[in-house]
Formats: structure tokens, sequence, C-alpha cells
């Protein structure tokens, strides 16, 4: 029989974990997919945590690169030339969440508050390109600052996109007990396979489904699952989502104006070491669904050129701020 031996160590499932803290707010992040595997201040929690040897559930904290959501049949052009990615979601026949859902990010630097992680999108099925990636976690007093960086190192330009799939929570206050708010103004309507459709403004009239949420709705009994646009960030960096528990504690979402679009999404199925519920991601993202092949909000990088753009989470224990549009 032939012997058989144990490693003396292995390393995590989602891969090493980076801890950045500040003596009130905690984070800890994978190199798979750079997956924020939990954030806390004062040891409240503010996304649902990712344990290490757990797949991010539902691309639960992963970053979207270089595109969010999904292209329709995976499949888009390029200066006239067809471009047939992998089918990533096969029960709808598309491509989903771009392409480093599996990768394995490097550690570019680190401090006791900061970490930065890159990776490579080099050209594959698909896709002619090679984008230098990073992403960058901070973070501060009262919660966390992400940044996101590309440089294109190909010879031609390359589109761009990028998102992020955090699942927010306040503290232990189950989800079915917050209510949400969203500042957009538009709403993309999906299709039975959810790519997008017409768009139409949240207090339309007969377009089914939920709709205004800039006044806040409770999520009891919400089902979303639909991209959102125009938000509060258009004229600077603004908050454009919140979380709002019964005590007036609050998580918010605020972004950058390039991160124009949110795709709000309730599963009831979410899976916890405690058992399956209702959970919520409000996903920043540069661009809505299929925006390689509708060009809408896509970014266009010249080659060598640069770009970045941050989003970042903020805990109100005591409640918002009066004014929406206060700024870090």
């Amino acid at each position: 029989m032939a012997a058989t031996s144990t490693p003396a160590s292995t390393a995590p499932l989602s891969g090493p974990s980076f801890v950045i803290e500040n003596g009130v707010a905690r984070a800890e992040v994978g190199s798979l997919a750079a997956v924020l595997r939990s954030l806390t201040v004062d040891g409240t929690h503010l996304t649902e945590p990712v344990g290490p040897d757990v797949i991010a559930p539902m691309g639960c904290g992963i970053v979207l690169a270089p595109w969010p959501n999904r292209v329709r049949d995976a499949l888009w052009h390029v200066d006239g030339e067809p471009q047939q990615l992998d089918i990533t979601e096969v029960p709808r026949r598309n491509a989903i969440h771009g392409l480093l859902r599996n990768t394995a990010y490097r550690l570019l630097e680190q401090t006791a508050s900061r970490v930065t992680l890159g990776a490579l999108i080099v050209p594959q099925h698909g896709w002619p390109f090679l984008l230098d990636t990073s992403v960058r976690y901070q973070v501060e007093p009262d919660g966390l600052t992400v940044t996101h960086a590309v440089r294109n190192l190909s010879s031609r330009r390359s589109p761009w996109a990028v998102g992020a799939h955090p699942y927010f929570r306040v503290g232990d206050v189950p989800i079915d007990q917050l209510s949400v708010t969203l500042t957009a103004q538009v709403r993309i309507q999906l299709d039975e396979r959810s790519n997008a459709g017409a768009t139409h403004a949240v207090d339309a009239p007969g377009v089914g489904g939920p709709g205004d949420l800039r006044s806040g709705r409770p999520l009891a009994g919400l089902t979303l699952d639909s991209p959102y646009g125009h938000l509060a960030n258009r004229d600077g960096r603004a908050d454009i989502a919140w979380l709002t528990a019964q005590d007036g504690s609050t998580t918010t979402l605020w972004a950058d104006p390039a991160f124009g679009w949110i795709q709000a999404y309730t599963p009831p199925e979410f899976p916890r070491p405690t058992g399956k519920g209702l959970a919520v991601a409000l996903e920043p993202m540069t661009a809505p669904p299929d925006a390689l092949n509708s060009g809408i909000d896509l970014i266009w990088l010249e080659p060598g050129a640069s770009w970045s753009g941050s989003w970042g989470v903020r805990y109100d224990p005591t409640g918002r701020p009066t004014d929406m549009q206060e700024t870090r």
C-alpha cells in the first residue's frame, strides 16, 4: 500500500487572509477575488462575513472586473469582431461578474490600516486585452474606503467597468427588520434571463416590481433584483444607499461619481452557518449590466492609460447625518 502524507499546514480555500484595523474598525480580506471577508465597527458587523474556508456564497464580497453583472449570451463585439466569452452562468447562458472571480490576487502593499491587492486580467476567450488591476481596502474611524484601479497594458484601447458584491448588515438586526433606501431615479427592467431591458423612471407606473426606494422601504416582503442608476453622487462623492434599523442605526454606502449604478439584490436563501435566510446586496457598479454591448457608462482606456475610483461603507450608530450629500 502506498504511503500517504499530510501537509504540515494548508491554506484557506479563499486564499491568505489580510487583516487591517485601527482600533475601532476592522476588516479581513481574502486573496481569492480580493474578497471582503468581514467588516466591523466597534464590533458591529456591517457586512455578511465569509469564512476563510468558504468560497464566497452568491458572490459575497468579491470584486467584479472587467465588467459587473452579466454579458448577454457571453457575446460582445469590439471593432466589429465578435468576442465569445466563456459562459459562466450556465442556466441563463450568460457571462457573469467578470474574469477575476477565480483569480488569486497578489499582495502589493500592507500597513496596519490598509491593504492593496493586485491581479492581471490576461487575454483569454472573448477578451483580447491585458489589464493590470488593483483594489485597496482602508479602514476608517467609521467604516471602510475601497479604491479600484486599473492600467491598460495592451497595445490597443480596452473597455473597462468594475463593481463589488457586498452584502450589508446593521449588526445583528435581522434583515427583515431593516429598511432600505436608494437614491436612484431610474431602474433597468430585467428579462427572464436577468438580462438588461428597458430603463424606466423609478416611479413610472405599470412597470412592475419594486420601484421608487428614495423614501425608504421595509425589506420584509420586498424582493429586489434590479440595477438602479442616476444616483445622488452624479455631481460628487455622496451617500447613495443605506440600511436602517428601527433604533435609527444605519449602514451607509457612499461612492465617487464613477460608481453611477447599484444592483440591489435580496436572495431569500443566502447561506449562513446558522442556516439559509434573507440577505441584501447593494452592489456599487461603474456600468449597468451588459455594458460591453450597450456601451452605457463603459470606460475606454487608451494604451498605457490608468483609472481609479472609490466607494465605501460607513456606520452611523445613532442615525444618519441630516445632509445626504455629506462627503468624507
